[in-house]
């Protein structure tokens, strides 16, 4: 059940699965290897923490951070899992206690996890993990979220108002891979202005996933839905490589 293997970058790590609505419908039940009774599954509990306590572990600051806790939020914590959904842990800091530049923490633990989940592929009954901290401080919007230190639930999922506007979220992920594709389509020529672009499309993204999660219907939002389409589908990989490609090209010289 678990298992680890060597993450390869590009499309070694593509879902050629078309993503429909019914990955998104309402489950009957929790994910049941991961859950029982309401529950967490003990073993998964314990190997979840592993990971994360290794995690922190591993940074070169690790005898500042103090971990108040490690949530399993996101779809396998709720009534909307499915064979796309990631393990998401998040680990619980508070990052005044670090330093009191609160945004140089959180961008040093943006940096580390980044980098954890490009070199790690752990997969745990079929879902990967991943890794995220959280500031003790930060309001976290989600209807599901669950404590592993303390083995309860934080915010339990109520299979009954989770509604999804799949229609909405289609066009608003249809309209970001098409601009995807046209900056693709200049990033040779003008790479100066491509990159700018993607930047302009990326913050545009993470203000759309924002909005969202913000929302009353939160995750289940469609613009938290058209976030997940366009992970899904590999629009979010592609734009990041192209982000990395078109900024060497334009370092680069002719001989």
């Amino acid at each position: 059940p678990f298992t680890t293997k060597a993450k390869r970058a590009g499309t070694d790590r593509l879902r050629f699965e078309e993503v429909d609505p019914e990955t998104f419908e309402k489950q009957s039940e929790l994910e049941p290897k991961f859950w029982f009774a309401g529950k967490l599954n003990p073993k998964i509990a314990k190997r979840l923490t592993k990971i994360a306590m290794e995690f922190v572990e591993g940074l070169d600051f690790s005898d500042e951070i103090s971990v108040e806790d490690i949530k399993l939020t996101g779809s396998l914590a709720n009534y909307n899992w499915s064979k796309y959904s990631d393990v998401d842990i998040h680990i619980v800091v508070d990052f005044s206690k670090i330093n009191e530049d609160t945004e140089l923490v959180k961008k040093l633990f943006d940096n580390a996890r980044m980098r954890w989940n490009d070199l790690h592929d752990i997969i745990i009954h079929s879902h990967e993990v991943e890794m995220y901290v959280e500031d003790a401080q930060e309001i976290h919007r989600s209807s599901g979220i669950y404590s592993i230190m303390n083995d309860e639930w934080i915010i339990e999922p109520d299979p009954g108002k989770i509604e999804f506007d799949y229609v909405t979220a289609r066009k608003k992920s249809d309209s970001i891979q098409t601009e995807v594709n046209l900056i693709e389509k200049f990033s040779v020529g003008k790479p100066r202005a491509a990159i700018k672009s993607i930047e302009r499309l990326k913050e545009k993204i993470r203000r759309m996933r924002k909005a969202g999660l913000h929302s009353p219907e939160q995750e289940y939002s469609a613009e938290n839905i058209a976030f997940k389409i366009l992970r899904r589908e590999e629009t979010l990989d592609k734009l990041s490589n192209m982000k990395y490609d078109t900024y060497d090209r334009v370092l680069s010289m002719d001989e």
